[in-house]
């Protein structure tokens, strides 16, 4: 069991905010030890107590989501937070009980390591309403050589990378401290073996990243460039949505934007639920927000919760507007992927108690996934909040032809937590994987740019007002990752499940015989 928690805390301090990227190498190894000779049972419990302890330290940000924004006393915030915790830990208990039901010698622990490790990832990140935060490979978003191969094979690729680390190092362990895996001893020629393959991989993995940053990087030089600004209004959460702060709130966001207009951007972009007010429904602070940007002239980007009107009915939906004032054109994104118990309440039924956490709309509806939306020459690809922790909906809006990919958020849920930098990280990935610039406009942070190698071009810190302009390259090429999506993260499951089959359909033939 001690363990089984030193790998939850090993994982978690990979991440940000602690950020010691380093431990993930090794993270899962003191599991791997645990399990050396447990049964499928035992393992399953074991695993599990690795995946709560990661989760509980890694998602702490939900007590004080639940306590502050939802207004739930503590003792129901720290329980929210353990079963959410317990539901997310089920999957290194799996992978646990998995892994000692099929990986019966020291060389199927090897290969087993990283392919059940990254099948599991790939299902926490479809199953229900899919939650990949924080997969392994995230912990490297600053590592630029090691991430590029996500342009091939997503980030589960680079969680393939660091799981082989750990079986890798977890059979060296073995053979060193003169232990078994089953009962079986690891052999001089698998310690050899494990480590050339470990190492064969992460010089195979540098070399092609080295590659692909120059190649991207020469693509970057010969494309066209738009100038485009971020704004961070820094608007307390508590007193956003109080109409007696409306006005203020437009107020400001409209002061900063004017600051950037001397440096000539082509869009200004405005962050997740700027307006705190239905834009082009609520007429007064309507007609504030229309005529600062008429009067700049600038195209904007502007993020509202929207309402509309079918059959008697009212739908609610959160948005983005891409208002252009020189064309009196406006077109509007309306958010895909919602967040449960923040926008919209799963399985009201049977957890009431729950309620929402954005009490000042009404349930929203799903907008259309992958729409883009057309500005000047090129598609601009819009992601409102935590969607863009989903690859696939990044992909579906550059196949939509999406030049630059843009993340509208609030982060001013998390405080000063660790949430808003593991949120940040992330969107990395989605820059690598499809090889475009994103641009990303948070409340109260953290708002930047990342060119389309990985590149964090600049950043804000958190809790402050800021507004950034920076030239973009617009990328058209398509990455093979774009066009095909996650046929790695397919195989590894495909294999996982095959092996976890076989190894049943011999258990069962053996009992028959018995």
């Amino acid at each position: 069991m001690l363990l089984a928690a030193i790998s939850g805390l090993l994982l978690t301090g990979s991440f940000p905010k602690i950020g010691l990227d380093w431990l993930a190498w090794f993270a899962l190894v003191p599991l791997l030890v645990a399990l050396a000779n447990l049964s499928a049972r035992e393992s399953f419990r074991i695993g599990f107590i690795t995946g709560l302890i990661h989760y509980l330290t890694l998602l702490y940000w939900v007590v004080p989501v639940m306590r502050t924004y939802g207004y739930l006393p503590w003792y129901l915030s720290i329980a929210i937070l353990f079963l959410f915790a317990a539901v997310l830990a089920l999957f290194p208990a799996v992978f646990s009980m998995a892994l000692a039901a099929v990986a019966r010698t020291p060389v199927r622990c090897l290969i087993s390591v990283p392919l059940l490790w990254v099948a599991l990832e790939y299902v926490r990140t479809i199953i229900f309403t899919g939650f990949p935060w924080a997969l392994l490979g995230h912990a490297l978003y600053l590592r630029q050589h090691l991430i590029q191969i996500a342009d091939l094979v997503g980030a589960y690729g680079v969680s393939f990378l660091i799981a082989l680390s750990n079986a890798a190092v977890f059979v060296a362990v073995t053979h060193a401290r003169r232990k078994s895996w089953r009962n079986l001893p690891v052999s001089r020629p698998l310690l050899f073996s494990a480590v050339g393959v470990f190492a064969a991989a992460v010089l195979a993995t540098w070399i092609y990243g080295a590659g692909r940053i120059r190649t991207v990087d020469d693509l970057m030089a010969a494309a066209p460039t738009k100038r485009i600004a971020v704004i961070q209004g820094n608007i307390d959460q508590a007193i956003k949505w109080d109409p007696a702060h409306q006005s203020a709130a437009i107020k400001k966001h409209l002061r900063l934007s004017h600051t950037v207009k001397s440096e000539n951007p082509a869009l200004i972009v405005w962050p997740e639920s700027a307006t705190p007010f239905y834009l082009f429904f609520d007429e007064r602070p309507t007609e504030m927000v229309m005529a600062g940007i008429e009067q700049s002239g600038i195209d904007f980007l502007v993020g509202s919760p929207s309402v509309t009107r079918q059959n008697e009915k009212i739908i609610y939906f959160n948005s983005a507007y891409l208002i252009s004032p020189k064309i009196k054109k406006v077109s509007k994104y309306d958010k895909t992927h919602l967040v449960p118990y923040g926008e919209y309440v799963p399985f009201e039924r049977w957890l009431p108690f729950l309620g929402k956490l954005v009490a000042q709309v009404g349930d929203f509806r799903p907008g259309k996934p992958g729409k883009t939306l057309p500005w000047k020459k090129d598609a601009l690809g819009i992601q409102i909040c935590y969607e863009v922790i989903f690859p696939g909906l990044s992909r579906e809006l550059v196949q939509n032809g999406a030049t630059l990919l843009i993340n509208i958020t609030n982060d001013a849920w998390f405080g000063t937590t660790s949430g808003p930098y593991q949120h940040f990280s992330m969107t990395i990935f989605r820059a690598v994987e499809n090889r475009r610039s994103f641009a990303r406009a948070a409340n109260t942070g953290i708002s930047g740019f990342i060119d389309p190698v990985g590149r964090i071009l600049t950043s804000t810190r958190l809790l402050e007002e800021a507004a950034l302009v920076r030239p973009l390259p617009m990328l058209r090429q398509i990455t093979y990752y774009t066009r095909f999506g996650d046929l790695f993260a397919l195989a590894c499951l495909t294999g996982a499940v095959f092996g976890i089959l076989l190894v049943l359909g011999k258990s069962a033939i053996r009992l028959k015989r018995g």
